[in-house]
């Protein structure tokens, strides 16, 4: 009997109790309704909720004997669960179920477990899942606004994709005087372009397929890193394969700055930015190209900023620019430790809270800039797709640390391979094949009138300057003293006796079927002269560079050398064509500033295809003009034009690319296709350098036909002018 009120008090409370947590749960559904129709009203659809059926949650619950009791075969509450309500529940779909015993029998109304569905049906899931999320980022962007987090991280990203345009154009400033300072034989030289640029290929497609494993910033922060550290040290080295061996792995390394920079930045940008803001971006490259132009310019020449430590460490001007191109490098990957990872990133690998942090950092700091500090960041749920187990082979915890790394790596590649086909899947493998084609014809037509527009002017200037030279025949001089230059002779049938040639330089001076005798050389520098079917008797050589490279088909008789020069004599006093390549170059990067305001600004406007084959087709055509190049300034007014042109292409390329692929495979992709360009690169320096001198139809006709089926293959791209970041 006393049991009974015991059991009804019981009773009582667990209704009341139960009751009550009925109340909660509709007055929190209720509350999430009212925000849901705020944000319909915001944006015109909602993007929070994904809310479970109404009608299911309220067959949850039945009255009876003035309780309220929970169905029993629903997940009910108990004693063991009774602190676990809804509002714990900030993941959707983060607890999937497991199988009932018995086979694979469910119970009513349940979902049916991952674990029992085809592989294909999950992939199908998660496409979909994968569609809410990118609207419901799309309107999550647009609620963190435009502002200063974009900008501030628009600069750091600039610095980076400025250290990529210093890394091309240093390997074309550097490459005449570190060959020479270095003693490369002719056979030799030509090889720092293309190894540069197959550093920069492989790494494009390591660095951007595994930006997709492990993250965008953390990526670029490595590959960053790696290029300032051997462009560093690559100043220093003395021996030819080790300063090509370090300028490999510096082109490796900054080899993902492209593909990384735009997929990181295209996460951060709303819809109706990213065209445009993602061109702008694109100055940086131009902004790199002209800093390095312009250091050119002011150090290379001056010969003097050097200093050596005896005849084995020599240390140039040239190294002096190397340093200060590697300066950009430093400073992005400084201010990238104080930027955060790609909330899409974040939220494509299942971490919403990170994501979320990211997201109310962003909005914070816009609302903060605008004046409007108070404003709350409304979003508390986002959609995370389903992540899809994968097998991963698992390694002992006995293995010694290097087993470790390398199993890491072989994973990590692994992982980047099977990411890379799935850009071969459909409906994504269409696009792979359109833009790589594209990337290879616009980058095999721009690399290789690069090539040949200086090499050309360099013919030209040597034209020119052949033209100009002296020649002076049958020749008798006795006992005079030369201590001045002698610059761009020819002496034929000459004969000198008991003459003295002290403190002088022979630049581009050639001696034909000459004779010396009793002759005294001190202190003497020659460049590009030699002595050709000359007899040289009695002569003494002290203090100078000339040695048996430069005697070709000459007899030294009873003569002697001592004190030579060693290693290779590079000197730019009283030389201004060295300026004159650096001025060329600097006009013509600065040449596309016209067009990267135009592709900003006409970027969202006129679109992507329109901009890209548009360029590309106009690129071809004013390919033709070349043939009224007969003189240095029309040639720089045509490498102008052309550069001014193709820019829009560049630009309209690196959107659409960054825009085509899902988030997934975004840096793989876009890897792939500035792989591709680079391998054009190389493939342009080899067959347009071969062709200088000889012909001007076969460059002009294969780059203009080049650039205009691959503009035409852009023009069959899709639009991506109004779809969301998938």
């Amino acid at each position: 009997m006393m049991e009974d009120p015991y059991r009804e008090r019981t009773s009582l409370a667990r209704g009341a109790r139960d009751i009550a947590k009925e109340a909660k749960r509709h007055a929190v559904k209720k509350a999430n309704k009212v925000m849901d129709r705020a944000s319909d009203e915001y944006s015109g659809r909602s993007y929070s909720r994904f809310e479970n059926d109404e009608d299911e949650e309220d067959d949850r619950y039945y009255y009876q004997d003035g309780q309220v009791q929970q169905r029993e075969d629903d997940e009910g509450s108990s004693d063991a669960t009774e602190g676990h309500d809804d509002e714990d529940e900030i993941y959707e779909g983060e607890y999937q179920g497991v199988p009932a015993e018995g086979g694979g029998q469910m119970a009513m109304g349940r979902p049916v477990s991952d674990g029992l569905k085809d592989r294909r049906e999950l992939e199908k899931e998660r496409e979909a899942e994968e569609e809410e999320l990118a609207q419901q980022y799309e309107l999550i962007i647009q609620e963190c606004g435009h502002g200063r987090f974009q900008w501030q991280l628009f600069l750091v990203l600039g610095l980076a994709l400025m250290s990529d345009g210093v890394e091309v154009f240093v390997v074309g400033f550097v490459l005449p005087s570190a060959e020479t300072d270095m003693c490369v034989p002719n056979s030799g030289a030509g090889w720092l372009g293309s190894i540069v640029y197959l550093g920069m290929m492989v790494g494009a497609f390591f660095w951007g397929g595994l930006s997709d494993k492990v993250g965008r910033r953390q990526c670029l922060l490595v590959c960053m890193s790696v290029n300032g550290f051997f462009a560093f040290l690559s100043s220093f080295v003395q021996g030819y394969s080790t300063f090509l061996f370090c300028r490999m792995l510096s082109g490796f390394g900054i080899g993902g700055a492209v593909p990384i920079v735009f997929s990181y930045f295209a996460e951060f940008l709303a819809r109706e930015k990213r065209g445009e803001h993602l061109s702008w971006l694109c100055m940086f490259w131009m902004i790199g190209g002209i800093y390095a132009s312009a250091m050119a310019w002011a150090i290379i020449p001056h010969y003097g900023w050097s200093f050596s430590m005896g005849s084995a460490y020599q240390f140039h001007s040239w190294r002096v620019f190397v340093v200060v191109c590697a300066l950009p490098c430093v400073c992005a990957v400084v201010a990238l430790t104080f930027m955060p990872e790609s909330p899409r990133y974040y939220l494509e690998m299942g971490k919403h809270d990170e994501a979320w942090m990211v997201l109310k950092q962003i909005h914070d700091t816009n609302m903060r800039a605008r004046g409007e500090p108070e404003k709350v960041f409304t979003v508390n749920r986002i959609k995370i797709p389903k992540q899809l187990d994968e097998l991963v082979e698992m390694q002992s915890e006995s293995a010694n640390p290097a087993t470790k790394v390398l199993f890491r790596i072989r994973n990590e590649l692994r992982g980047i391979w099977l990411t890379f086909l799935k850009c071969w899947d459909y409906p994504v493998k269409d696009n792979t094949v359109k833009l790589a084609i594209v990337w290879f014809s616009l980058s095999f037509g721009y690399y290789g009138l690069s090539v040949w527009f200086p090499d050309v002017i360099k013919h030209l200037q040597a034209d020119e300057y052949a033209s100009r030279v002296k020649n002076h025949r049958n020749e008798r001089i006795e006992d005079f003293t030369f201590n001045f230059t002698l610059e761009n002779q020819v002496h034929s049938n000459g004969l000198f006796i008991n003459d003295r040639f002290v403190g002088m330089k022979f630049k581009s001076v050639t001696f034909k079927d000459s004779t010396f005798q009793n002759c005294y050389f001190e202190d003497v520098t020659s460049l590009g002269s030699f002595f050709k079917n000359c007899t040289i008797i009695d002569t003494f050589f002290y203090n100078t560079d000339i040695d048996d490279s430069k005697f070709i088909g000459s007899s030294v008789i009873n003569s002697t050398f001592a004190h030579n020069k060693t290693g290779c004599q590079i000197t730019f006093d009283d030389d201004y064509s060295a300026y004159w390549v650096y001025f060329i170059n600097f006009l013509g990067t600065l040449a596309v500033l016209p067009g990267n305001i135009v592709s900003a600004l006409l970027m969202d406007k006129v679109g992507r295809l329109s901009m890209l084959g548009g360029s590309m087709v106009l690129s071809g055509i004013s390919c033709f003009f070349l043939w009224f190049g007969t003189s240095e300034s029309m040639m720089i007014a045509m490498l102008c034009l052309y550069n001014g042109l193709s820019i829009s292409a560049w630009n309209s390329l690196d959107v659409v690319t960054a825009e085509l692929y899902p988030t997934d495979r975004r840096g793989t992709g876009f890897g792939f296709c500035n792989a591709m360009c680079k391998l054009a690169a190389v493939l342009g320096n080899l067959i347009f350098g071969s062709l200088v001198g000889i012909t001007k139809a076969i460059p002009i006709l294969l780059a203009s036909s080049v650039l205009v089926c691959g503009g035409l293959v852009g023009l069959r791209l899709p639009d991506t002018r109004a779809n969301v970041l998938m």
